[in-house]
């Protein structure tokens, strides 16, 4: 059993009126089986912690700490992070002109591994998750996310989390977009990388819609970059009714 381990993180970006503070404090702590929903309002923090996990250079961590295994997660450069077995999907994937699907999947592969996987094996592979995420075979030639969706983005987004088999996968917002169809075949993906790794997920969104399918151990509310309250799956139910008013400053 892995865990991804997060204590009292304060974190800022650089504005044109100077610095700004966006988490004020986050603890939490997540291990492999576990799903964590985090929720909140727009604005609330839960994107910026993503990309801290993920090691954005925008955010600037100015107190507290991330590690994996008791490993210091802040002192890992990008590249590092993946290999110690941290995924982010985007919340908007970007295109990567004159890169191809084949090439940059089996490049990524080999660097997180360390060596390159046998070709016969990794086509399969690629192959049978294209297959069950619904992804044309053609997108496979194609460049990376160049034209694509963005639906057909998030699937891609999937594919490397089933490829790529992660410890943990935070998941930005991966709903965003999507209809119905797709929602259903994105979660199964999340469900079965879960399942068949052991993965841990931390789970970012707005909408309960997702959590039908892919059901969370925990749920964190965000509010003004802090847990504002946590619980089991019946508490996204509760915001489902009554959204997130009760967390907020509303005047009288």
């Amino acid at each position: 059993m892995s865990t991804l381990e997060i204590k009292d993180l304060h974190v800022s970006i650089e504005t044109e009126q100077g610095s700004k503070e966006i988490l004020k404090g986050v603890s939490l702590t997540i291990k492999t089986g576990e799903t964590h929903a985090i929720m909140g309002p727009n604005g609330s923090g839960k994107s910026t912690l993503a990309s801290t996990i993920a090691g954005h250079p925008r955010y600037t961590v100015t107190s507290g700490s991330i590690t994996l295994d008791g490993a210091d997660v802040l002192e890992m450069g990008v590249d590092e992070r993946a290999r110690a077995g941290l995924f982010l999907a985007m919340q908007y994937p970007v295109e990567v002109p004159g890169v191809s699907m084949t090439n940059f999947l089996r490049t990524a592969k080999t660097a997180i591994d360390g060596e390159a996987p046998k070709l016969r094996t990794w086509t399969k592979d690629v192959k049978s998750a294209m297959e069950k995420l619904k992804i044309d075979a053609e997108f496979a030639s194609r460049n990376v996310n160049e034209g694509f969706s963005g639906g057909e983005k998030k699937r891609v987004e999937i594919l490397q989390l089933e490829l790529f088999k992660p410890k943990f996968a935070i998941l930005d917002e991966t709903d965003s977009g999507l209809d119905v169809d797709a929602l259903k075949v994105v979660s199964e993906g999340v469900n079965r990388a879960q399942e068949e790794n052991e993965m841990g997920t931390l789970l970012i969104t707005h909408y309960t819609r997702i959590l039908r399918y892919i059901k969370p151990d925990f749920v964190h509310v965000f509010v003004d970059g802090k847990i504002a309250e946590q619980g089991g799956a019946e508490l996204a139910d509760r915001l489902e009714d009554e959204g997130y008013d009760r967390f907020l400053n509303v005047p009288a």
